[in-house]
């Protein structure tokens, strides 16, 4: 039986938001379920897109629970932070809510973003879904337990060794184990690219494969192909800042953009704090 919401889907694993809210409009003869499951990508589609105010408007109180757990998605990213937390607080506390698995995906998604990486695994845990596992593969990396991360993938390769999920959190695992694994995961982002389309998280997978291996020219080639598909992107300007740097470039304009984009991004919070402690070290010296 053929999955109709697969193509809109597997864009949005890819980053290809675009093209997934293009294939959605397309979709027809689709079941409730499946109509609320294409709405919940194609408005997932419009937050990656930062187009928060169009989710926000759309989606009421009257809406599926599914639609209103992306609304929060939305409130967060729009740094209405507190009440997305606490729709989650309160779904969470309802046994109907817990059942449906949007609710606790945007769940987890939002405990990631806030770092509070236990209660993340908490709400995905449980959950089955292919994409809350891959959350699970993110949160370990972030929390540095590399074993349960590889027990999370070799989870995800039974239920199917093939899907884009699956490849892509092989993928990440093996950018954390280093020596020949990076190669693997090269190979995995290099064959999802040329399989569906080359965007801009995949550009970066590939540049970040290239700086593990010291390949620095490579990389920022990778990286300006992302650039030129979205400099807004965070990731990308990050990397760049990086590559900049280890190519004895100018990394500042890069790193002007990002701070824009993503003051609190954790390259801009490096190099304050480095900042900050040259002036106290310089003040010192001359006082």
């Amino acid at each position: 039986m053929t999955d109709p919401l697969f193509a809109t889907r597997n864009s949005f694993y890819l980053g290809a938001y675009q093209s997934a809210i293009s294939e959605a409009s397309n979709l027809t003869g689709l079941s409730e379920a499946e109509k609320i499951e294409r709405d919940v990508f194609v408005y997932r589609s419009y937050i990656e897109l930062g187009t928060y105010e169009l989710v926000m408007s759309e989606i009421s109180t009257s809406s599926p629970m599914s639609l209103q757990a992306v609304k929060a998605l939305a409130l967060y990213m729009k740094e209405q932070k507190e009440a997305a937390l606490e729709a989650v607080a309160g779904w969470l506390a309802d046994p109907t809510a817990t059942s449906n698995p949007t609710v606790l995906l945007v769940a987890g998604l939002l405990f990631a973003l806030e770092e509070n990486y236990v209660e993340a695994l908490k709400a995905c845990h449980g959950g089955g879904s292919m994409e809350m596992m891959a959350l699970c593969v993110q949160v370990y990396l972030k929390m540095d337990r590399l074993d349960q991360a590889e027990k999370q993938v070799a989870a995800m390769s039974a239920v199917d060794d093939d899907a884009t999920l699956t490849q892509l959190a092989a993928a990440w695992v093996g950018l954390h184990q280093g020596g020949a694994k990076v190669q693997e995961a090269f190979y995995i982002f290099q064959e999802l690219g040329d399989k569906f389309t080359w965007t801009v998280r995949l550009h970066n997978g590939l540049a970040a494969c290239q700086m593990r291996m010291g390949r620095w020219e490579d990389a920022e080639s990778e990286l300006l192909q992302a650039f030129e598909k979205n400099p807004k992107d965070a990731d990308t300007l990050a990397n760049l800042v990086a590559t900049s740097l280890h190519l004895s470039k100018s990394a500042s304009r890069y790193l002007s953009q990002l701070r824009l984009v993503a003051p609190a991004h954790a390259i801009v919070k490096r190099i304050e704090e480095g900042e900050a402690a040259f002036d106290r070290a310089a003040s010192s010296v001359a006082a």
